[in-house]
């Protein structure tokens, strides 16, 4: 039930649930920094997990014996349970309260970090990503919701600001966290890097996070719609994942995509009938908020992709190590994370469908730049252009978090958030997915291209036979020169072919990014 409170120690303008007003009556107006931290804490141990893992693989794939096939579930196994379970934060908030919803799911996730701290093969640390990941799916909305309501209304778009900080910097510090963990220590402590947050976060959210609303019954719970998103996302990036390696039209891989499909539809058709629904489908009947979804999908396919295709380039091609890499984008990211307080108040001052184009704007821009990288392309080149690409993602999610949410009753704040988060989260897995099989796919068509170029073998094996006696004086012999040729050529061909199709994914992100800004301009709001 939507209450705007009169009380003498509740700031003016707050619009929030009783409990969330009975926690302002406790602290008064300090209750909310003490919130905050409480959410960002939470946002941060559980993000911060799930990028640190990714500098990780090589050295689990080499205690273990493992193969790539097996170790990217590492990642798709948390990605796959943090985004069931986004949809599944509404009910928990509803059945237990945010304080027991929050605790709860801190344990599960310390639970997970143990595990994989101590996971004796492979199977029981894939265990634990999936656990840590359902415990992250579940943390995510509900510290949106609430950064939502302890702001008055005219700030709300500086809340997400702050909210964002946390999401931001976990990301950003991972990769470069990891590396120096696994570089000095050992792959096992990257789990251990997350567990102090975890435990501090338990006796912060006792203390400051709101009760459950009223004591009634505990709401049934959508089992069928639980196992059928689960199937869908485990189909789905399961095919996307395995289909370069597997084939396209390979028996495995049709199934898996005609089994997505079935249980994508059987769960929107679940959706809309039963009494209460995981993923509330009455949400997407507000206009600003189907307008928001759209462009949070289209952002989250971006996005994701980004971040995945410029570590990739620099590691790939550039030559650098995943410290030097996390390291070398640690800049922008922490630009992006103090840019975020000041775009969120920047959206409470200026209709949020224009600050977010600017921000779609700027970083489609920023990509568009980076289509002309190659090896030798300077770092302080490629720092500045993802700055840019950084300052417009921190104009973007402020904005298009506070902006989705608005239209919505205060009874739905809780499934927005989850579908908002899901939508993101959904985008991401797409994206990543989809431009590893674009780049793979270009990069062969270029492969072959300039392969076909060198037909001409006489000139080839001149340009050789100069390039030999210019470093060694003299002719090798015939073996020697054969490998040594076309080694070389070999080489130069796969490095320009892995450039070129690296320079295609810079737009086809950039391309997402302009596109996404038709839907934002239907997000028109009154004016406040």
């Amino acid at each position: 039930m939507s209450e705007i409170a009169q009380a003498s120690r509740v700031p003016e303008g707050i619009e929030a649930s009783p409990s969330v007003v009975a926690m302002f009556e406790r602290y008064g107006s300090r209750y909310v920094w003490f919130a905050v931290s409480t959410a960002m804490m939470g946002s941060f141990a559980t993000l911060l997990t799930g990028t640190i893992i990714n500098v990780a693989i090589p050295e689990v794939m080499g205690a273990f014996g493992i193969g790539q096939d097996q170790a990217q579930w590492l990642s798709t196994a948390f990605l796959a349970a943090g985004t069931v379970t986004m949809l599944l934060s509404a009910w928990c908030v509803e059945a237990f309260g945010m304080r027991y919803t929050y605790v709860g799911s801190m344990l599960v996730f310390l639970l997970g970090s143990v595990i994989g701290a101590s996971a004796p093969n492979p199977e029981v640390l894939i265990i634990s990503r999936l656990i840590q990941g359902a415990a992250s799916g579940v943390i995510g909305p509900m510290s949106m919701v609430i950064n939502y309501q302890i702001f008055p209304v005219r700030r709300r778009g500086m809340a997400m600001g702050i909210f964002g900080i946390g999401v931001v910097l976990a990301p950003a510090l991972g990769p470069t966290l990891g590396g120096i963990l696994i570089d000095n220590y050992d792959w096992r402590y990257v789990f251990l890097l997350a567990i102090p947050f975890s435990i501090v976060s338990v006796p912060f959210a006792m203390m400051f996070m709101p009760e459950r609303e009223g004591d009634g019954p505990i709401p049934r719970f959508d089992w069928t719609g639980m196992v059928l998103s689960s199937i869908f996302l485990t189909a789905m990036l399961t095919a996307l994942t395995n289909g370069q390696r597997e084939g396209w039209d390979s028996d495995y891989i049709v199934g898996l995509a005609g089994l997505a499909v079935i249980t994508l539809t059987l769960f929107i058709w679940w959706e809309a009938r039963v009494e209460r629904p995981m993923l509330n489908l009455r949400l997407f009947e507000h206009p600003r908020f189907l307008a928001a979804a759209i462009v949070t999908l289209v952002v989250g396919v971006g996005l994701y992709g980004s971040t995945y295709i410029l570590p990739l380039f620099l590691q790939t091609l550039q030559g650098i190590t995943p410290t030097d890499s996390g390291l070398l984008m640690l800049p922008a990211g922490l630009a992006m994370a103090a840019c975020f307080p000041l775009a969120g108040t920047l959206s409470d001052r200026v209709e949020p469908r224009w600050v977010i184009c600017t921000g779609l704007l700027l970083f489609g821009v920023s990509n568009f730049l980076m289509r002309v990288v190659d090896v030798n392309t300077p770092y302080a080149l490629i720092l500045g252009w993802a700055l840019i690409g950084r300052v417009g993602l921190a104009l973007v999610f402020p904005s298009l978090n506070a902006a989705s949410l608005a239209s919505l009753p205060l009874h739905l704040l809780a499934q927005g958030s989850g579908a908002i988060n899901f939508l993101r989260q959904l985008g991401g897995a797409m994206g990543v997915n989809l431009l590893s099989i674009f780049l793979a796919e270009r990069g062969a068509e270029f492969s072959a291209q300039f392969t076909a170029t060198q037909a001409s073998l006489p000139a080839t094996l001149g340009m050789m036979h100069q390039l030999q006696d210019a470093v060694f004086g003299v002719h090798l012999d015939y073996l020697l020169e054969f490998e040594m040729t076309y080694g070389f050529v070999g080489r130069a061909i796969y490095m320009q072919s892995l450039t070129k199709a690296f320079d295609e994914g810079f737009i086809v992100v950039a391309v997402v990014f302009f596109v996404s800004m038709v839907p934002t301009l239907m997000m028109k709001s009154d004016r406040r």
